[in-house]
């Protein structure tokens, strides 16, 4: 089973995610990564340019309309994503655990839900 981790930073922070440093005792990145990886869990994942930088489009009546910055109001925003491959979802929340956005931010974990047809 694939799940996704959106990776999430709180709107109040700078723009940039925080620093290793202001993550008090949470682990490194690069880490995380080389487990999981080992571990043959991770597929894929990228940091996402500033939430400034989005776009959100809709089309409504035919007219295509795309406005500046994030879909949706919330107090988190998006800083980027990992594609796990799990056995359960409980395995994935235990991978996500380690992140050390874990620690600074939150990790929304979903299990990816295939076309079928």
């Amino acid at each position: 089973m694939q799940f996704l981790m959106l990776v999430c930073r709180d709107r109040a922070d700078s723009p940039q995610p925080p620093s290793q440093a202001d993550r008090d005792g949470a682990p490194d990145v690069e880490q995380w990564w080389q487990g999981a990886n080992d571990a043959g869990k991770y597929i894929m994942g990228e940091r996402l340019r500033p939430v400034e930088e989005a776009r959100s489009v809709r089309v409504r009546g035919g007219e295509v309309l795309a406005t500046q910055g994030p879909f949706t109001e919330t107090s988190e925003l998006i800083a980027g994503f990992d594609v796990l491959e799990c056995d359960s979802m409980e395995e994935a929340v235990q991978i996500a655990s380690g992140h050390s956005m874990a620690h600074g931010g939150v990790i929304e974990v979903r299990q990816m839900w295939p076309f079928e047809g």
